[in-house]
């Protein structure tokens, strides 16, 4: 299952970026899809999940300013951000879970390619 992200670019301090993140190959299923971010020099860490059942989560510097939602029929994830800030700067990534084969006889975990998002002062 492969992933392509895309959206990430150049923004102004208080702007907005929105993020999709496509599926596509043999997916039986899908169940949580997820973004995640690395700034410079740190450790890559969770953004945003949403379950299939529509249930998310959300780190707590990302409450209140993104938003992540699914579309199943196009299996695709975005990630809606505002209020934008530098320390958001990083390259985020996506991530999606599921099970994939004809008869979902196996689970996947893939990952984008990763998208970068810089934030400017």
């Amino acid at each position: 299952v492969q992933l392509q992200a895309s959206g990430g670019g150049l923004v102004q301090f208080g702007g907005s970026l929105r993020l999709s993140c496509a599926a596509s190959g043999i997916i039986f299923s899908i169940n949580d899809m997820g973004w995640y971010r690395q700034a410079p020099g740190k450790q890559r860490e969770l953004v945003a999940i949403i379950s299939s059942g529509g249930s998310t989560n959300y780190a707590d510097s990302a409450k209140g300013r993104f938003t992540i939602s699914r579309d199943n029929a196009k299996k695709t994830v975005y990630l809606q951000m505002n209020s934008l800030e530098p320390e958001d700067t990083a390259v985020y990534y996506c991530n999606v879970k599921g099970r994939t084969g004809i008869l979902g006889e196996a689970e996947f975990a893939s990952w984008g390619q990763g998208t970068l998002v810089t934030v400017s002062s």
